[in-house]
């Protein structure tokens, strides 16, 4: 990412600088203590603008100035024609949009714009972003959730990415941050949207929060002044009382707004509260008050930047003076801009008259009016006012805002719980995992991210009273040990327990007494004080809202793919406390992420998807999957065309392709690997030292097993063992049957099962085919049936089992395995050849080598399938020199040893890995890859290659063979490796422009 940070403003360094100015502050840990006191910036703005403005105006165009009224986007032509009344007539200052969508707001932004003598100053709430007002727009973390992160320069970054689509969308001011210190957990209007009850990070995590903002020259705006976050009704509907001394609010409420204000804060919006304190008139909001407003806001507290009411339309003023009434106390009390103004012309009606009874002055009027326009001026409304609407959507949604929202929603979950450091998940295969959603749908967000881990059983319930049927899921579950459930509740809402039911808490904690629970909370942190029991759960990680994102990487840190780093912004029960959080790294499995972590933009892939379907274009293949990972972190992962070319079913990312002789690297090495590791297995040892009773003394006892996983061994490339059991092109009754039975146990194809005792026949075969004359490099898929052999003799176990249960398993590849028709519907496997000479039918979920299909589908040099996530998970391994998911599977020496070249320089190939040429055109590769890369090409149009030196993993699956194997193209056009050579292009073009 680092070409993100170039265009950083300077003025960030005052985040670093923040945190060298720490004081103790009387044993409540550290305090802010700013060296500086800053003016708001747009105070230093041109002036000659806004006096040239100010001199050619009205009185009336004066007070119009001082109005910010409400528009939306989704309203109707009646809506629209009252807002250009309103700036026609009134000369209102400005608009704060709510709900609508992005163009829909743009359009009538260039509309009302053009409609107004004098620019206006377009606002929204937009505390997570335009989401909060606008869809199809991103959504950021909402505060609290902020609120648990340890780095505010994350925040910072949000900032300046908000800031940046406010621009792009012609908006000048975001209501935001919320600096309310939220000290009362049943506030009904604030809680999640404050940052916390600590006001040191409320106020670091507001003033990086307004720095973004205003680094893109875009007003932040501190609200809710003096202090909202102890309220306990919602101002909305009435007027809330915050019954504290004026001590007491200096010491909290106020602390984070003097922060900012002492920091250049451009703006300030005053609540609609009573505090006895500050204001004795009864009922008299502070929004009203001139001791709040004019003598504490300004005067005391220093403030020179704009001053906004909050809406005047709330209950909390609204209910005590009427449309107009309320605008014009406003104004006397001290705000520079009255917002959500329901009545403008009886407001500047009842202004004027003030004027004229000498309550304001027209110079005080005038000063204000002034002030706007110094920050119209300072937002660029001089000389821009229209919006752009080409390519409105995709400048909203960059690859940035989706990389911060990742950091954002990623650093800030909270581990609360974690006995025996049972996260993140190590051992995979010890455990039958089931994934329960709890107020959300099957296959939701997280479900599918723990799906790309390991081999999961799924569940969904609602669990709201009267709900679903617990005894039927209790039974349900009984065959899983380890159960991780995502909490979902319904509400925010204090009065209803913010969602948190009963009937959830009960069946999570009857699950707890004899299960092993995980539990992911997608709701408010408070919920926490109504799930008793939450503190005997095995593992508990506090997400604080519902979002995919949010379920995708809770997911991917339960398994270790991130770590776990947030700490508690609030005490959440008697249990969690402010600043709990336990921690721990990630990185032990696969990170599913975006190429811009590497700064590598999206569109440097462009190439990539262009080849592949130029491929199937072409009819190199009717579809395939390319999966990229870098450093560990899955960058790209795409399905291309569809299964068979009459384009019925497109390829999924899951679905399970036959790897072909990538079976040899996957399965017989590997298990070899591990043979060598426990020294009951010699590479320089003969075949003859293994199998003696087998090849007797056959030229085939001689053969160094290093030289024949090298393919210099002398062996043939294949024997067609299949045309002996042919009789005129048909199977020979003798060794095949339609039905499967004890003496037929090995199904080939569809109604095809071979005599059990045919595999020494094959072995026969083999003995009796001479090797060849020479021992130079030919490669040879022989070998492998005697491998197999070989380790089935030493473990006493059959090949697909021993490689399932020391690798697949223990990697969570459930899809990397033998004879998948048996395991997963066939609709997520694409079929192979139309075999119109062997098995006469189309081979689909059956293995497509013919010599391996006669083995059962289980062979050394073929039969395994998988899909790439799945094979990406075994040559991570293999690049991680034997690690993966915090297991050691093989060392470091032997991988080594297995993937170095055996016998160059004659020689490519290392002992079964293939290796590259290094020349355009000579190998599996391109010429781009690092010299110590290594890995395998598959006869169905597959590649896996690992690269130590660049830390990539490359995987191309497909079905090339469909319908015939002599299909070539995949080969002819090179598509494999020019897909390798546009992703090792973009790495490199991302470094050039860092």
């Amino acid at each position: 990412m680092r070409s993100f940070f170039k265009w950083l403003s300077v003025s960030f360094l005052l985040v670093l600088v923040t945190a060298f100015v720490w004081k103790p502050d009387e044993g409540a840990g550290f305090r802010l203590n700013p060296i500086w006191n800053i003016k708001p910036r747009f105070l230093d703005a041109d002036k000659h603008w806004a006096d040239s403005v100010l001199s050619t105006m009205t009185l009336d165009e004066k007070i119009g100035q001082l109005f910010m009224v409400a528009a939306y986007s989704n309203r109707d032509s009646s809506h629209q024609k009252e807002i250009i009344s309103l700036i026609e007539n009134q000369k209102i200052g400005g608009l704060i949009f709510f709900q609508g969508g992005p163009v829909r707001q743009a359009q009538l932004t260039n509309l009302y714009q053009q409609k107004s003598k004098v620019p206006l100053m377009i606002g929204i709430d937009g505390e997570w972003g335009l989401a909060m007002r606008l869809d199809s727009t991103v959504k950021y973390p909402k505060q609290m959730t902020l609120g648990a992160l340890s780095n505010d320069t994350l925040i910072y970054l949000m900032g300046l990415e908000i800031g940046r689509e406010c621009r792009r969308m012609g908006i000048h001011i975001n209501f935001a941050p919320v600096v309310d210190v939220n000290s009362n957990p049943k506030n009904p209007v604030i809680n999640f949207r404050s940052f916390g009850e600590d006001r040191y990070n409320v106020a670091r995590k507001s003033f990086a929060y307004m720095l973004g903002l205003q680094d893109r020259f875009v007003l932040a705006c501190a609200k809710h002044f003096p202090g909202h976050g102890d309220a306990s009704t919602d101002s909305h509907l009435t007027l809330p009382v915050i019954d504290k001394s004026k001590k007491q609010l200096d010491s909290l409420e106020l602390y984070p707004f003097r922060f900012l204000i002492r920091s250049g804060l451009s703006s300030v919006m005053v609540a609609h509260l009573y505090v006895p304190s500050l204001e004795k008139t009864e009922n008299l909001a502070t929004t009203l008050s001139k001791k709040v407003v004019a003598q504490l806001l300004k005067k005391e507290m220093q403030f020179e930047g704009l001053v906004f009411s909050d809406a005047l339309n709330m209950k909390g003023v609204s209910a005590f003076y009427k449309p107009g009434e309320v605008e014009l106390k406003a104004l006397l009390a001290g705000n520079d801009v009255l917002l959500f103004a329901e009545d403008v012309p009886k407001a500047v009606a009842l202004i004027k008259e003030s004027i004229r009874k000498k309550e304001i002055s027209e110079e005080e009027i005038e000063s204000r009016c002034r002030k706007i326009l110094l920050a119209k001026k300072w937002v660029g409304l001089d000389k821009e006012k229209l919006v752009k609407t080409e390519n409105l959507y995709s400048d909203l949604h960059t690859p940035f805002s989706e990389w911060i929202s990742r950091r954002l929603y990623g650093e800030s979950m909270t581990l609360l719980e974690n006995k025996n450091n049972i996260l993140p998940i190590m051992r995979l295969d010890t455990s039958r995992i089931a994934v329960l959603t709890i107020g959300d749908t099957l296959n939701n967000s997280f479900m599918q991210s723990c799906e790309k881990y390991a081999s999961i059983d799924k569940y969904a319930v609602s669990l709201q009273p009267g709900g679903a049927n617990v005894g039927e899921l209790i039974s349900s579950l009984k065959k899983n040990d380890l159960i991780l459930i995502s909490l979902h509740p319904s509400t925010n809402s204090p009065e209803k327990n913010y969602g948190i039911t009963k009937e959830a808490v009960g069946l999570i904690n009857q699950l707890n007494q004899n299960k092993k629970v995980v539990v992911a909370y997608f709701g408010n942190v408070y919920g926490l004080s109504h799930f008793p029991g939450a503190s005997l759960l095995d593992a508990l990680v506090m997400c604080y809202e519902n979002s995919p994102l949010g379920q995708d990487l809770a997911a991917q840190a339960i398994f270790g793919g991130i770590g776990l780093h947030g700490q508690l912004p609030v005490t959440a029960s008697r249990y969690f406390k402010l600043n709990d959080g336990l921690c721990y790294e990630g990185g032990i499995r696969f990170e599913y992420t975006i190429p811009e972590v590497f700064g590598i933009k999206r569109e440097y892939f462009n190439k990539i998807d262009s080849l592949a379907t130029l491929g199937i274009r072409e009819k190199a293949y009717p579809g395939c999957q390319i999966f990229i990972a870098k450093h560990g972190k899955v960058i790209y992962n795409k399905a291309f065309g569809y299964h068979t070319y009459d384009s019925t079913r497109a390829v999924k990312t899951d679905d399970i392709y036959d790897l072909a002789s990538v079976t040899k690297i996957t399965s017989t090495v590997a298990v070899l690997m591990h043979l060598v590791d426990q020294k009951k297995f010699d590479l320089d040892k003969t075949l003859g030292d293994y199998i003696p009773e087998l090849l007797d003394s056959s030229d085939y006892s001689k053969i160094v097993i290093r030289k024949m996983l090298a393919h210099e061994a002398g062996l043939v490339p294949w024997i067609p063992f299949y045309t002996k059991t042919l009789i005129k092109g048909k199977p020979d009754p003798k060794i095949y049957r339609t039905t499967p039975s004890d003496s037929f146990p090995y199904r080939v194809a569809d109604n095809m099962y071979i005599l059990k005792s045919y595999q020494d026949s094959i072995l026969n075969d083999i003995k009796h085919t001479s090797l060849r004359g020479q021992k130079n490099y030919l490669y040879s898929d022989v070998g492998y049936y005697l491998l197999k052999i070989i380790i089935e003799k030493i473990t006493s176990t059959k090949l697909d089992h021993l490689a399932d249960s020391l690798f697949y398993r223990p990697l969570g590849a459930s899809t990397l395995t033998y004879n998948p028709r048996t395991k997963f519907p066939l609709d997520r496997i694409p079929p192979e050849e139309d075999d119109k000479v062997f098995r006469k039918q189309l081979i689909h979920g059956d293995v497509h080598d013919q010599g391996a299909a006669m083995l059962g589908g289980v062979a050394g040099h073929a039969g395994l399938f998988a899909n790439a996530n799945d094979l990406g998970k075994m040559m991570q391994m293999m690049m991680n020199y034997g690690t993966y998911g915090g297991q050691k599977f093989l060392s470091r020496s032997v991988v080594l040893d297995f993937t170095r070249c055996q016998f160059c320089p004659g020689n490519r190939r290392g002992a079964g890995f293939d290796r590259p040429v290094m020349q355009d055109g000579l190998g599996p590769t391109c010429n781009c890859v690092s010299a110590e890369s290594f890995g395998h090409t598959g006869f169905t149009g597959i590649t896996a290659w690992a690269d130590p030196g660049e830390d990539v993993i490359y995987l191309f699956l497909s079905n090339r063979s469909y319908p015939v194997a002599d299909n070539n193209k995949i080969l002819k056009m090179g598509l494999r490796t020019d897909i390798q050579q546009a992703i090792y292009d973009a790495i490199r073009k991302s470094r050039n422009h860092q």
